[in-house]
């Protein structure tokens, strides 16, 4: 279903009070459609149901839903003035929560195990209380979808909104895990069984709307895109990462996300917001910059664009906000030739520990994310149902055990020509006690110390850095570093290096651990000054940290843990895809059209800050000029130009590498690369 999705979205957020009168009162056709012509936007999400429960067409299913001060039949109307200008309109509803229905059928919300309701307190102000989708809720949605697809002249697409995994002990679920012989007293239990359900509601929901039409595009929104998405991917026919950074998830969520989701077969949408904060700051403005980087970012990664909008509950658009948006979609229809049916280009797949810890942003895999592009390396996000076939290089970041499965995978990987770097528990079975294949080239020897309440002190942090041990660089780990000892603030990881492995660092410990009974000075004890086994080892293509060098550089990013790694990737791939001289702050992305045989490279120089408390901000364009790039390609180059611009760039093939100069890069840049 690529073709149904564009490039330049709006999603109009409308979760409107029935408190507020006049709604829709100021809404003209004309003047609405013309705002998003001349702003670029080219389809737009708008309401059919909100958080408040209100609905805001004429509905002949639930008519006592209707807002009460709906002055006209809006969704209809603005479904019929957007189409007659060419502009796409997915409609909203929501799921799990409903304010309107809460308050009158709470035998439907999900319960916690004391017996409250799940995700509100009765005296705070919102809709957040969660309904469950194993009750005869689900069929009021379902007469919704009836309504829609009857009393709307077209549902190009239908938005799900919060759509998420429940832990619920309501009378249903109790009853049902009975019958199925669930503990429902146990909390992995319970909350394996409502994982279950929220996956039986999509698809059988999507087979429910395919039901009134094939091409109406479907989308369950949860707020992330990651593995436990996955599962159920042939219930969506599409990814839309709702990633504003300023409202929870931070800079580095898209990447992650998006770097993950489109290997996955699915065409993908990036949904930034226009707003200072997050959804509902009314009358806020996010920094142009921000929002070119936002956008930009999504062309680079293979997204469309979405940009977050709350509509006036007059139905006026804020003029402010399309001239924010404008010039932000104009460059991206400039951009779109060399964006369309483009697939990335990588040499390495970045290891996510979401499958294996639930958690959809661990430290581990952002610090990944943030090394490999501080470093110009061309990456995906995998996991172990991924592919390995394609990448040349895999990263194991500090946590991911191999059971029986993974381990026979990543062994033929590896048999096939693979390359592989492990840190700390990667590499170890389930059970933790040894490593579970003979091509790390390493045993592990011990569990190591334990702090005063006897608990293993590996891998954690503490404070005045009581448990560390430092690290001496050999050979040609040593790039970039100075001849000396570094300390490493976690513990890591007691290895004997087997016959035939080599040691590429020494672990030198301190003199002593920091206690209560002995210490030195205001932090760690220095180094001892001997050498005690291995810290870092290569046997063959696998090269192996002993240390969580990735949860370490996501706590306060040591340069070296960085310089280690980075050196370690030159050892196992020294031509990677791209090489640049810019400063580490420059984003690149390679990607290829086929079509038009050609390669597109994009460059992203936007710098977050943490100017207030709360969240980064872009403000500032910070151009580069005369920054040096090559190429690693698998045919001669006829040309290489900026584009859309249309700027040739000389330059020289050697060895199988295209190398050119970029004159300048203001904010973003993208270069055709032209196959002969």
């Amino acid at each position: 279903m690529q073709d149904f999705l564009r490039f330049r979205q709006v999603h109009l957020d409308f979760h409107t009070s029935e408190q507020i009168t006049g709604i829709g009162a100021e809404f003209d056709p004309a003047a609405w459609a013309a705002m998003l012509i001349d702003a670029h936007v080219d389809s737009i999400t708008c309401f059919a149901r909100c958080h408040h429960g209100m609905i805001y067409y004429d509905t002949q299913a639930h008519p006592e839903r209707r807002h009460p001060h709906l002055a006209r039949n809006l969704l209809a109307d603005q479904i019929e003035a957007a189409h007659a200008r060419d502009i796409r309109v997915p409609v909203y509803t929501t799921v799990q929560w409903d304010y309107y229905t809460a308050q009158r059928e709470p035998q439907w919300l999900q319960l916690a195990p004391d017996g409250a309701t799940q995700g509100q307190k009765p005296y705070e102000a919102g809709f957040y209380a969660k309904f469950c989708l194993n009750t005869s809720y689900v069929d009021l949605l379902r007469a919704h979808v009836d309504d829609m697809f009857e009393n709307l002249p077209a549902v190009d697409g239908l938005f799900f909104d919060i759509v998420q995994d429940q832990d619920c002990s309501c009378p249903a679920c109790r009853r049902d895990m009975l019958a199925q012989g669930i503990d429902a007293s146990c909390d992995e239990d319970r909350q394996t069984f409502g994982r279950a359900v929220t996956d039986r509601f999509k698809q059988d929901m999507s087979a429910y709307v395919r039901g009134h039409g094939q091409d109406c595009t479907i989308f369950y929104n949860s707020g992330h895109v990651g593995p436990r998405q996955a599962v159920t991917g042939e219930a969506y026919s599409h990814w839309e990462l709702e990633s504003l950074p300023s409202g929870g998830w931070g800079y580095m969520h898209f990447p992650l996300s998006q770097r993950y989701a489109r290997t996955t077969g699915h065409d993908c949408l990036g949904m930034t917001g226009k707003f200072h904060t997050a959804w509902g700051d009314f009358h806020s403005y996010k920094n142009e910059a921000a929002l070119q980087f936002e956008c930009f970012q999504m062309l680079a990664l293979n997204a469309k664009c979405s940009i977050g909008d709350q509509l006036h509950p007059t139905a006026r658009l804020d003029r402010a906000t399309y001239d924010l948006i404008g010039p932000v979609y104009a460059e991206v229809a400039s951009k779109e030739p060399w964006c369309r049916g483009a697939q990335p280009l990588t040499d390495i797949g970045l290891f996510t520990l979401e499958e294996f810890s639930g958690e959809r942003l661990t430290p581990e895999t952002i610090a990944g994310v943030r090394m490999l592009q501080e470093s110009g390396h061309q990456f995906d996000i995998v996991d172990s149902k991924s592919d390995f076939s394609s990448y040349r290089l895999l990263v194991l970041p500090d946590a991911v055990v191999l059971d029986e499965a993974l381990a026979r995978k990543t062994a033929a990987y590896l048999d096939g020509g693979g390359k592989l770097i492990a840190s700390f528990e990667s590499g170890l079975a389930p059970d933790l006690r040894d490593f579970a294949l003979p091509q790390w080239g390493i045993r592990k020897t011990c569990d190591g110390a334990v702090d005063a309440h006897g608990q293993p002190v590996r891998g954690r942090h503490f404070r005045s850095g009581d448990y560390v041990d430092y690290l001496r660089a050999e050979n040609a780990l040593d790039r970039g570093l100075r001849e000396t000892e570094y300390v490493l603030y976690m513990r890591g990881i007691e290895i004997d290096a087997s016959p035939g492995t080599e040691t590429l660092a020494s672990l030198v410990p301190a003199y002593f651990d920091r206690t209560w009974q002995q210490f030195c000075s205001h932090r760690q004890t220095p180094s001892g000054g001997q050498p005690a086994g291995p810290a870092i080892s290569r046997a063959g293509d696998v090269i192996y940290f002993a240390h969580p060098i990735f949860r370490q550089y996501q706590r306060n990013a040591p340069r070296w843990c960085k310089q280690l790694f980075l050196n370690a990737l030159d050892l196992l791939l020294p031509d990677p895809l791209l090489r640049h001289g810019g400063p580490s702050s420059l984003v690149t992305a390679i990607n290829r059209q086929a079509g038009e045989n050609r390669w597109v490279l994009h460059l992203l120089h936007y710098i977050p800050e943490r100017r207030g408390q709360d969240f980064d901000v872009v403000e500032d364009v910070i151009p580069l000029y005369n920054v040096e790039l090559s190429l690693r390609l698998p045919a001669p180059v006829s040309t290489v130009r900026c584009v859309p611009a249309g700027e040739t760039l000389p330059h020289a093939t050697e060895d199988g590498r295209v190398a050119f100069t970029v004159p300048a890069i203001e904010g973003h840049q993208m270069v055709e690369i032209a196959l002969a």
